[in-house]
C-alpha cells in the first residue's frame, strides 16, 4: 500500500590516468540525487545531466549501468549535452536473435522517408504503424501473409502462426540508429575493457555504506534526506583528498582475517 524509503544516485570522476599509487589523483563525487525508493533509474538520466550542466561538470563520456540508458537518452545526451552516454542497452529480444539464426531486425533494410522495410528476400512490407510498447514509442513493421507463407526463407525468419513477419523499431531513425550503434560496440573487446573504469562506483557505494551509514535514513523527507546524501558525499571527498594531499594509496588492498594468519602477511605488514 505504501513505500517508505529512499534511493541515492552517485556519479564520480573516473580519469583513466590514475593508476592507484599516491600520486594519483582521487576519483571525486561531482552530483548526488535523491529520489524515492520506487523511481525508476532511467529517469534520472537527464534530471543527472541537468545536475552536472549547472555545475559546468559535465563529462564527454558518461559511463552508467544498463537502468540508466535507452535510445531515447542516448540521443538527448549527445543532442542536448554533447556527451556520450555509455552503458549496455538491451539485445534484440527476437527468437531469430536469441538463437542466433535466421533473419534479425538488423538484418531487414529499413528505408524511414518512404516508411517500409526490405526483408533480405527483397520483400518489402505493407505497413508502418506507430504505437506503444512497455511505454516506449515504437513503430511495428509488418509484412504481407501472402509473400511470407510461400517465402523459402519462411522458416528462417518467423515462426508466427498468423504466417508473416513483423518488426518493431524506435519512433525516429536517430534513435533506431544509436541503439543498433550501441548493441554493435558493446559485443567489442575494446568497448568491455573501456567500461571496466565504471567499476569504481560500486567501491564508492561500499566506502558510503561503511564511513557514513548512507544506507540507512536519519530523517524523513526527501529534502531532508537529500541533504545527509549531500553531506555525506561531501565527506567522501574530504575523505579522498585528505588521503590523497598526504600521499596515502587510494587503492589500498585490503588483508582478509584468513590472510592475516600468515606468518608472511605479518611481516609484510609490519616492513
Amino acid at each position: 500500500m505504501f513505500w517508505n524509503g529512499y534511493k541515492v544516485h552517485i556519479s564520480e570522476t573516473c580519469g583513466t590516468s590514475g593508476d592507484g599509487t599516491a600520486s594519483a589523483p582521487p576519483n571525486l563525487i561531482t552530483n548526488v540525487a535523491t529520489t524515492d525508493a520506487t523511481v525508476a533509474d532511467m529517469a534520472m538520466t537527464a534530471s543527472i545531466h541537468q545536475g552536472l550542466q549547472r555545475r559546468n561538470l559535465l563529462p564527454a563520456e558518461h559511463y552508467v549501468d544498463s537502468g540508466y540508458a535507452s535510445a531515447e537518452l542516448i540521443v538527448a545526451a549527445r543532442d542536448l549535452y554533447g556527451l556520450a552516454l555509455v552503458a549496455p542497452v538491451r539485445f534484440d529480444s527476437s527468437p531469430q536473435a536469441r538463437a542466433a539464426t535466421g533473419y534479425d531486425r538488423a538484418a531487414f533494410t529499413i528505408d524511414w522517408t518512404a516508411k517500409q522495410a526490405t526483408c533480405p528476400q527483397g520483400q518489402t512490407s505493407i505497413s508502418w504503424t506507430p504505437t506503444i510498447q512497455r511505454g516506449l514509442d515504437t513503430i511495428v513493421v509488418r509484412f504481407s501473409a501472402k509473400t511470407c507463407t510461400p517465402c523459402p526463407a519462411r522458416t528462417a525468419c518467423t515462426s508466427s502462426n498468423s504466417g508473416r513477419r513483423q518488426i518493431t523499431l524506435r519512433h525516429t531513425q536517430t534513435q533506431q540508429q544509436a541503439l543498433d550503434a550501441a548493441r554493435t560496440q558493446q559485443i567489442s573487446q575494446d568497448w568491455q575493457h573501456k567500461y571496466k573504469i565504471r567499476a569504481g562506483v560500486e567501491g564508492t557505494i561500499r566506502q558510503a555504506v561503511a564511513i557514513t551509514g548512507i544506507r540507512r535514513a536519519r530523517y524523513r523527507g526527501l529534502r531532508k534526506v537529500h541533504l545527509e546524501h549531500a553531506i555525506a558525499a561531501t565527506a567522501l571527498n574530504l575523505t579522498r583528498l585528505d588521503a590523497w594531499w598526504n600521499g596515502h594509496p587510494l587503492n589500498r588492498t585490503r588483508t582478509s582475517h584468513l590472510a592475516r594468519l600468515d606468518p608472511g602477511s605479518h611481516r609484510l605488514s609490519s616492513s
